[in-house]
């Protein structure tokens, strides 16, 4: 559907205010469905997020510090959300062995469980709700990655 119709303004002061605008709202709308999706599964978007990293340097640890760098979301606060990950036994502490200030996390055979549970339900929205050829998503990311220079 257009944005037009979606938040019923007609016109726009310039196609790059619409742009702008149509980006925030398809991202909101992605962000309410994935909502959905995880809230069945006891996670957040931002945990979702810190599993996905961690799976992605899996064995090998992570510090926190690291972990912040790597998320979509440069606000979210990665201390807490580990701790919150490792209370549902998702993730694993330790003392880093070269630098004992740090801390090194590492996703748990249950979190990997997780990932894969949650994958063919988030591949189904991609898929089915997302309606890009490949062609399409590739102009998208070329336009959003010109729009962050």
């Amino acid at each position: 559907m257009k944005l037009e119709e979606e938040i019923k303004q007609s016109k726009f002061e310039t196609e790059r205010q619409k742009a702008i605008l149509n980006v925030i709202y398809t991202a909101n709308w992605i962000g309410s469905v994935q909502h959905k999706i995880f809230k069945r599964h006891k996670l957040t978007s931002p945990q979702y997020n810190v599993l996905r990293i961690l799976r992605g340097q899996f064995p090998d640890p992570l510090t926190v510090s690291s972990i912040q760098e790597r998320m979509l979301d440069k606000m979210s606060n990665a201390s807490r959300l580990v701790d919150k990950l490792v209370e549902k036994g998702w993730a694993e502490r330790s003392t880093c062995m070269y630098d004992r200030r740090q801390v090194d996390v590492v996703i748990t055979t249950a979190g990997q469980k997780l990932l894969k549970e949650i994958e063919p339900e988030l591949l189904s929205f991609h898929n089915e709700d997302v309606v890009l050829t490949e062609e399409d998503a590739a102009a998208v990311n070329n336009a959003l990655d010109k729009i962050r220079g």
